[in-house]
């Protein structure tokens, strides 16, 4: 089994290391590593160079993280793709186990696991509505993201057939991509954790943004336009976009209420 690992990455040196050195750490190693610098100015480029020269490395001026995982997927070989954030890390056995699981359902074409989450150093148990789940997921996706990119591995021709990331959307870009994917294929699930997510520093996309649900609102109309839901799906969805318009509003109303106004007379 052919597998392309997609490390995207922006002034992350550090942390992209240590995601660099749990790749190299599996059990089953894949058969490519491809990290695309999304315009670092902190020495990504020297690091890659001195201490992975496997690494197939390639630059490009900051467009964003679905771009960067998009020119991945392109620069790639492999029929199996890998995705790691920069700021995550695999568990030895995580390639393995999901080699060993497709091996089992050959008829599968996309595989997460359970995750660890570590938050400012500490591991913490994330909410019971994060918990990962297996099969036909589109339900599941459309609350939240359910689904982390990390622990995905996906058949290439499962973005051939729907698609890459949407490089229309700064946030919410995964959630987006899974409700694409789980509205015409089930998801195969490791249910041991694989991978160490982690979170609480800065630079989180979700900590760069107000009103994430606005994202999620154009994913969610972006997918009932295309025509591709079925009856059952369609009409989920349709509330899903009800609900979280009415949160955002609702959202958007308190923070202009919240905005002081002017009153200088000049």
């Amino acid at each position: 089994m052919d597998i392309s690992v997609v490390i995207p990455s922006y002034n992350r040196c550090d942390l992209l290391r240590r995601a660099i050195q749990s790749v190299f750490a599996q059990t089953r190693l894949p058969s490519e590593v491809v990290v695309i610098d999304d315009g670092s100015t902190d020495g990504t480029r020297a690091m890659i160079q001195t201490e992975f020269p496997q690494v197939h490395y390639y630059y490009q001026e900051n467009q964003g993280v679905s771009s960067a995982r998009n020119a991945g997927v392109l620069k790639t070989t492999g029929d199996w793709l890998a995705f790691l954030d920069s700021d995550d890390e695999w568990l030895p056995g995580k390639l393995d186990s999901q080699i060993n699981a497709l091996n089992k359902q050959p008829e599968s074409k996309v595989c997460h696991t359970e995750e660890l989450w570590i938050r400012n150093g500490t591991r913490v148990n994330p909410p019971q509505k994060y918990r990962k789940k297996g099969g036909w997921l589109f339900a599941d996706c459309l609350p939240l993201c359910a689904i982390s990119p990390s622990t995905v591995l996906i058949h290439r021709s499962v973005f051939i057939d729907v698609g890459l990331f949407d490089c229309a959307l700064p946030a919410c870009e995964d959630y987006d991509l899974w409700l694409r994917i789980t509205a015409k294929y089930p998801v195969l699930l490791i249910a041991e954790p694989q991978i160490k997510k982690y979170g609480g520093h800065e630079d989180q996309l979700s900590l760069q943004f107000w009103g994430m649900d606005r994202f999620r609102i154009s994913a969610l109309q972006n997918i009932i336009n295309s025509g591709q839901l079925s009856a059952k799906n369609q009409q989920a969805a349709a509330a899903m976009l009800a609900k979280k318009t009415a949160i955002y509003l609702n959202g958007a109303s308190k923070r202009l209420a919240a905005t002081p106004t002017n009153t200088d007379p000049q």
